[in-house]
């Protein structure tokens, strides 16, 4: 079934603000999600942008169950009202009164006997945990009202959203882990009889198949050296392939680390703190792990000097058009946001929702400036050059970068050659404790959250 026009505009506008502000956005397991009546839950960190980053990568349209304060928002309203967001009165706007959600029930029932697919995020609000926090009963009740009154089988599917740096511009990756479908139809008819035991085993079986689609960690500080550990094992012991390898790594990297806090806690504080110190070495001299190499032989580092020097530079003409015409708005998206200084779980949504207002704006500025300037060709010119040369000004600071890394790493060797050696013997004697650790952890069961 063909989505709306309204629908395929709102999806074509959020893939360009995923492809825009993310390196990279992963859907894995995607051949998972079925036909017919669904309702899909989520995990909910990054406020705004995970509905975003689920309508923008999942193929079948979904209505988002949003609270209603959101339609409020001017500039919010006609995109909730294209994607057919349903409202629903949280429990401090409804005042205790269920019966002031009976719209939003009649709304989603007629959705789900139509086939359609419904979104909600059972944590009920957007948080900065690295856990999952406890559920809300909303979406075991809307599924189970559906089944018991309208005698509907929809399917209930959990997506793990995993970020890395999610309210860094560029910087960070978002993953769509999308599970298995939950096992409903015992509870269905329990329903009919205790809804009240079937409500509340349903939202526990929610809990459970979500939290196997994501990587719990106890603090933002043990995520940060999961992503050392990371870098680690991947110089050290093999590439961790994107995707759902990657993500099966870091769940088992997740369960080790519970296991082994209560099996060796002194040699696991032992390896947080070699961490500790690797990582901060590694940052004051500017860099990731990945540049130290035992030799850099001359041949392949002119190579590599003349074949990055020569794309910086072939570039550098587009690059400086895509920065002088968004480089306004891009400093003034920043100062707004820096000036607000939003919570973590709302800073990427912050970024996006000044950008979206700020960006044209500015760029329309531009455009009667250089038709005053130059007439109609220049306004031509500048219409023709705005995305391609802001996407070619991404890619070529992305290059600057790690060839700028890529430097630091060579001078490093060059000018201290003994702080190098001993960095990589410190890599390869991480490499090795992250493995010893790894064989004394058994591999997690289904219930624990394996893949």
């Amino acid at each position: 079934m063909n989505a709306p026009l309204g629908y395929r505009l709102v999806r074509g506008f959020t893939r360009l603000l995923a492809e825009i502000f993310y390196r990279r956005v992963e859907v894995v397991g995607g051949e998972r999600i079925p036909d017919g009546p669904l309702i899909v839950v989520a995990n909910h960190q990054n406020a705004l942008v995970d509905p975003l980053l689920l309508v923008a990568a999942l193929p079948r349209q979904l209505r988002p169950i949003a609270k209603r304060p959101l339609f409020r928002i001017l500039p919010l309203r006609p995109l909730l009202r294209l994607a057919g967001a349903i409202p629903v009165e949280r429990q401090q706007e409804a005042g205790g009164d269920p019966q002031r959600n009976a719209a939003m029930f009649a709304a989603v029932g007629a959705a789900l006997a139509h086939g359609e697919a419904i979104l909600i995020f059972p944590e009920g609000v957007s948080h900065t945990g690295t856990t999952l926090q406890p559920l809300r009963t909303g979406a075991a009740r809307i599924l189970l009202s559906a089944a018991v009154d309208q005698g509907l089988r929809p399917a209930l599917l959990p997506v793990g959203l995993v970020f890395r740096e999610p309210g860094t511009l560029r910087g960070g990756w978002a993953a769509l882990q999308i599970g298995v479908p939950i096992p409903t139809d015992d509870l269905r008819e329990l329903a009919a009889s205790d809804p009240a035991t079937a409500v509340r085993r349903l939202t526990e079986r929610i809990a459970a198949g979500l939290r196997r689609q994501l990587v719990e960690l106890d603090d933002w500080q043990t995520a940060r050296l999961l992503r050392v550990a990371e870098r680690v094992w991947r110089d050290e012991v093999g590439a961790i392939a994107p995707g759902s390898e990657r993500l099966a790594w870091m769940r088992q990297v997740a369960h080790a680390y519970r296991e082994l806090l209560a099996r060796e806690p002194e040699r696991l504080l032992r390896l947080r703190e070699q961490l500790e110190r690797y990582a901060a070495t590694l940052s004051g001299l500017g860099l990731t792990g990945g540049e130290l190499q035992s030799e850099y032989p001359a041949r392949l580092v002119l190579a590599y000097a003349a074949r990055e020097g020569g794309v910086l530079l072939l570039g550098l003409p587009l690059a400086l058009a895509g920065l002088a015409l968004h480089g306004l708005p891009y400093l003034a998206t920043a100062t707004v946001v820096h000036l607000a200084r939003p919570e973590p779980d709302v800073l990427a949504t912050a970024k996006l929702g000044t950008g979206i207002v700020a960006y044209p704006l500015l760029w329309a500025a531009e455009a009667w400036l250089a038709w005053r300037l130059a007439g109609g060709w220049g306004l031509a010119a500048l219409l023709v050059a705005l995305l391609p040369a802001g996407f070619a000004a991404l890619a070529w600071r992305e290059r600057l970068e790690r060839a700028r890394r890529a430097a630091r790493g060579f001078l490093t060797g060059l000018r201290r050659p003994g702080l190098r050696r001993l960095l990589l013997a410190e890599r390869r004697a991480l490499g090795e404790e992250l493995r010893a650790l790894a064989a004394l952890v058994p591999a997690p069961t289904a219930r624990e959250g394996a893949p």
